[in-house]
């Protein structure tokens, strides 16, 4: 698992296994809202429906600052 961030647009990456491939990431669950109404989570997932990793907007209000720090920078 690798945790990246960029710091630019505010949204992170959580990468489940390997490095997901151009075009592998072909269904999307979008826009979960976090209990604090404001961070969101798309969930990327394969052809068959297994879990590839999933997107973090807004993750500096829903992310502790030392897993953003820990983050590798995008």
């Amino acid at each position: 698992m690798r945790i990246s961030y960029d710091e630019e647009v505010d949204a992170a990456y959580v990468t489940l296994g390997s490095p997901i491939r151009d075009g592998e990431a072909e269904h999307q669950v979008g826009f979960i809202e976090t209990p604090n109404g404001v961070t969101q989570v798309i969930i990327d997932a394969d052809k068959d429906g297994y879990l590839l990793g999933f997107e973090i907007l807004f993750a500096s209000e829903g992310l502790r600052k030392e897993v953003l720090d820990a983050a590798d920078p995008l």
